[in-house]
């Protein structure tokens, strides 16, 4: 009898276990932030909501800074940021929670033959020192420049590392990753800058210091050209149930490979 009751609270206790590892969560999870970051929130929302058949998820792409500013005012759970927080922000109350790290790859034209910049020439590059292809390894051909709108995580990231900051002669100013890759297949004497991860075949990342934009060499810091992905919050305030479930989620080792295999370099 005795042996009979042990075997019925060992099952007991594996039925609680069970019943808490399976526990889901249900209402809405809103996310407001960088277009660089669209790959992987969305392949860890995606995997959520498959966890969670009861919750929404929700994710604007308007950019770092504008994600960082609805947080601030309350129109999202959490916000989006491809660059760390300035002290101003952080200053009114937010909180910074490093997800990822990201390479900016420097992006040219497939039928651009310079496979190879260091830092040096790049930012000759983008601030009009150099106008001409010629000058750099390649084509007799002006040099266009592409890059990001102002408030980008990206243009910030790019623009610290490189030294460039308000000095870029950009001849296009776009809005979201996908359109700096698009400028510049279309255009064999473009150059840009796009997030790692969204890299497509339309466009060709050369290596930076002899270095190419792998998870690697992000990982190891060879890669020099390279920010962090931000999950933003605020500082002493309570997320909701759900959105506290994605935030754990999206922090824990099981979101490892998802992030890892929409092109980024996980934090954890």
């Amino acid at each position: 009898m005795k042996k009979i009751t042990t075997l019925a609270l060992a099952a007991l206790t594996a039925a609680t276990i069970l019943t808490g590892c399976t526990q889901k969560t249900a209402g809405t999870v809103s996310t407001d932030g960088s277009t660089s970051m669209e790959k992987v929130i969305g392949a860890l929302g995606e995997s959520f909501q498959e966890q969670n058949e009861s919750a929404a998820f929700t994710y604007n792409p308007t950019g770092s800074g504008s994600g960082i500013q609805a947080v601030m005012e309350g129109r999202c759970d959490i916000g989006l940021s491809s660059r760390e927080l300035k002290e101003e922000e952080a200053s009114q109350g937010l909180t910074a929670t490093v997800l990822a790290y990201d390479g900016i790859a420097v992006i040219v034209n497939p039928e651009n033959p310079v496979a190879d910049l260091d830092t040096e020439t790049i930012a000759k590059l983008y601030t009009g020192e150099i106008e001409n292809w010629k000058d750099a390894g390649g084509n007799d051909a002006p040099v266009v420049l592409i890059g990001r709108e102002a408030g980008s995580g990206t243009r910030d990231g790019f623009e610290s590392i490189t030294g460039t900051e308000e000095k870029c002669q950009y001849r296009q100013e776009l809005t979201s990753t996908g359109d700096v890759i698009t400028a510049v297949a279309q255009n064999p004497d473009a150059i840009g800058y796009a997030s790692l991860a969204s890299v497509k075949d339309s466009v060709r990342a050369i290596t930076v210091n002899g270095v190419a934009p792998t998870e690697d060499t992000v990982k190891d810091g060879s890669y020099v050209i390279q920010r962090p992905f931000i999950l933003v919050t605020k500082t002493g305030e309570d997320l909701s149930e759900t959105a506290q479930a994605f935030f754990d989620f999206a922090t824990s080792a099981d979101a490892a490979p998802l992030i890892s295999g929409a092109g980024a370099v996980p934090a954890n």
